[in-house]
């Protein structure tokens, strides 16, 4: 078996299988394809006879490329899934990568906003455009859910149960969750919808979703950064935000507020808690803030 059929084959069983989502079948693809570079610079073609060995050897030139732990540790997770792939389809007998410790990795907060700086940002907003009232939606529902892009450009009218302050959303590998819905953003979406969405021409196909350009289409992700740049530059935050830099502050917001770390995860749509659990290392002057208002002796 040569290299491309075995990562078409891959393709498939992780698309039609394993119902992972377009953006996750491409990183995974892209990780593989990584290794099947350097395996050819090595004349290995032959995925099948790659050893333990030529992975080690593989990691450390990326290491010697300056690739950040992070990225090794995740094309290295890539690597395990496709030989035990193979091992599943009986082309080998052992997952030469099973092994292999990933290299560990610091556990840092991400960036995030405090709440004065999302009102900022919503300030900034031009309401007298056409665009005004999408775009003040998008951010309230993006730091009032805690959603990823991905969530919300596919966010669905149907998917929207305002009568009981949830919505639907459907996250990675298609796994739907209920997420509850705040009332600012609640009402920017009832405003939006009823008041300008009501008079665009909708592209056929189209119709379900809740957040279109003028085109009458749903926003693509790169134009949900867009708008969020376009935010930033008329307020004086200085931090590099990004549209998951709202799901990070709702995250840290519901923490700090004393919320249950598996409430966080199931609104998060975490698979592991332990990836939740990067919430709870708080900032030093949240922490700072607690000492000082509640400690006898501060």
């Amino acid at each position: 078996m040569d290299w491309q059929t075995a990562i078409n084959n891959f393709k498939l069983y992780l698309q039609l299988e394993r119902s992972l989502a377009k953006n996750s079948v491409e990183a995974y693809i892209r990780d593989i394809q990584k290794l099947q570079s350097y395996c050819l610079t090595q004349d290995q073609l032959n995925p099948l006879k790659v050893s333990t060995s030529d992975i080690q050897l593989f990691l450390k030139w990326l290491s010697e490329l300056n690739v950040q732990e992070r990225s090794q540790a995740r094309i290295l997770s890539g690597i395990k899934a496709f030989y035990t792939f193979l091992m599943l389809e009986d082309e080998i007998n052992q997952n030469p990568a099973e092994l292999i410790e990933a290299p560990r990795l610091s556990r840092k907060l991400p960036d995030f906003l405090h709440v004065d700086e999302i009102e900022q940002i919503i300030a900034a907003i031009d309401l007298s455009k056409p665009e005004g009232m999408r775009n003040k939606a998008i951010v309230e529902t993006l730091y009032s859910c805690g959603l990823r892009v991905s969530e919300l450009i596919d966010l669905k009218l149907s998917n929207l149960f305002f009568e009981i302050d949830f919505i639907k959303v459907v996250g990675k590998g298609n796994k739907e969750r209920l997420v509850p819905i705040g009332e600012g953003a609640k009402k920017c979406i009832s405003i939006y919808i009823n008041e300008v969405r009501v008079h665009q021409n909708i592209k056929a196909n189209f119709e379900d979703y809740v957040f279109l350009n003028r085109r009458g289409q749903p926003l693509t992700r790169v134009m949900i950064f867009i708008i969020i740049k376009e935010l930033i530059k008329k307020t004086n935050i200085t931090k590099k935000v990004s549209p998951h830099t709202f799901r990070h502050s709702f995250a840290t917001h519901l923490i700090e507020g004393g919320a249950d770390l598996r409430a966080v995860q199931e609104m998060l749509g975490h698979e592991s808690i332990t990836t939740t659990e990067i919430y709870t290392h708080l900032d030093r002057a949240y922490l700072q803030s607690v000492i000082r208002s509640y400690h006898p002796r501060p």
